[in-house]
C-alpha cells in the first residue's frame, strides 16, 4: 500500500500558501544535503571536495534562508517585478554569508529556488494548483524578458566567468530559458524513478547523475576547467549506463566516484541545486497524502 501511495501522489486541492511554498524549498535543500553518497558534494557525513564547509555550515545557511523563500513567494503572489525579486535575493545572500562566516553554501539555490518560489507564488495567486508546466510558463511570461536581459550582463562571479571562458550555458542563461535541464531532465527522472518504486534516495541519486550528465555545470568548470566538466559528465553517463543506483554495486560505484572527484577537486554544485529544485517541484506539485 505504501508503494502504491508513492506511485500515485495526490495533487493539491487548492493553491499552496507562500508559507507552504517556502517550507517546501527549505525541505528540498535539506533532502539534497542529506543525500549520500553524492560525489564531490557536502553530505551529513562527508565534506566531499570542500575544505571550507561541512554539513553544519549548510544547516546554518538553511536556517538563515527559511524566511527568504516565503518572502519571495509572497512577492510572486503580489505580481512583483524582477527588480523586487532581485533585491530580495541580494538580501538573502547577505543573510547566508552572515550565517556562514562568508562561505557560499547556497548562492545558486537562492537564485534558482528563489525564482521558482516566486513563480509558485504567482501561480497560487491566480488560484490554480501548481504544476511543472504552470511554473515554467509563469517564469517565461512574468519575468522572461528580465531574465533574458540579466543573462546579457557581464559575469562577475566565478561560475559565470568559467561559463563565459569555456563557451558554456551559464546559470543566468539557463534561467532565461526557464530551466530546461530542471524541467526536461531532472523532474521527469525523479517522477519516473518514484513511480517505478525506487526509494527516495535511489530516485534522487539517479536524478543527480542524469542532471550531471547533461548540465553545463559552471561550478565543475570553475574548479576543473572544461576537462573537469567533461570528465564528470562522462562519469555520470557511465554510472547510469551501468544501471545507476539500483544496480549491484551502484552505491559503491558512487562512493568510488566521490573519491575520484576529491582527487580532481570537482564538485557539481549546479547539479546539486537542480536536484534540490526537482525535489521541490515534486513536493509542491505532487505532495504526499
Amino acid at each position: 500500500m505504501m508503494a502504491a501511495a508513492r506511485q500515485k501522489p495526490q495533487p493539491w486541492c487548492g493553491a499552496p500558501s507562500p508559507q507552504t511554498i517556502g517550507r517546501a524549498a527549505t525541505r528540498a535543500l535539506y533532502h539534497e544535503l542529506a543525500l549520500c553518497p553524492k560525489p564531490g558534494l557536502v553530505t551529513l557525513t562527508d565534506n566531499g571536495s570542500h575544505r571550507d564547509m561541512d554539513a553544519q555550515t549548510f544547516m546554518r545557511s538553511l536556517f538563515a534562508l527559511r524566511g527568504y523563500f516565503v518572502a519571495i513567494a509572497e512577492l510572486g503572489q503580489q505580481n512583483a517585478d524582477f527588480a523586487a525579486l532581485e533585491r530580495c535575493g541580494i538580501q538573502a545572500e547577505a543573510h547566508m554569508l552572515a550565517a556562514t562566516g562568508g562561505i557560499n553554501t547556497h548562492r545558486g539555490a537562492i537564485f534558482m529556488l528563489g525564482l521558482l518560489c516566486s513563480a509558485a507564488g504567482a501561480v497560487s495567486g491566480s488560484g490554480a494548483p501548481p504544476s511543472p508546466a504552470r511554473l515554467r510558463n509563469t517564469l517565461r511570461q512574468r519575468w522572461g524578458d528580465a531574465l533574458a536581459a540579466r543573462a546579457l550582463r557581464a559575469p562577475s562571479l566565478p561560475g559565470g566567468l568559467a561559463a563565459q571562458r569555456h563557451g558554456l550555458r551559464s546559470a543566468s542563461q539557463e534561467a532565461a530559458l526557464a530551466f530546461p535541464v530542471l524541467f526536461e531532465t531532472a523532474v521527469p527522472t525523479l517522477v519516473a524513478g518514484l513511480a517505478r518504486g525506487l526509494s527516495p534516495v535511489q530516485a534522487r541519486l539517479d536524478t543527480l547523475f542524469h542532471t550531471m550528465a547533461v548540465l553545463d555545470d559552471s561550478n565543475l568548470a570553475h574548479r576543473g576547467g572544461l576537462e573537469g566538466l567533461r570528465h564528470a559528465q562522462q562519469s555520470a553517463r557511465g554510472y547510469l549506463a551501468a544501471g545507476g543506483a539500483t544496480s549491484p554495486g551502484g552505491m559503491d560505484a558512487a562512493h568510488a566516484m566521490g573519491c575520484d572527484f576529491q582527487v580532481r577537486n570537482l564538485s557539481p554544485g549546479g547539479s546539486a541545486d537542480t536536484l534540490a529544485a526537482a525535489c521541490w517541484v515534486v513536493q509542491l506539485c505532487s505532495p504526499a497524502p
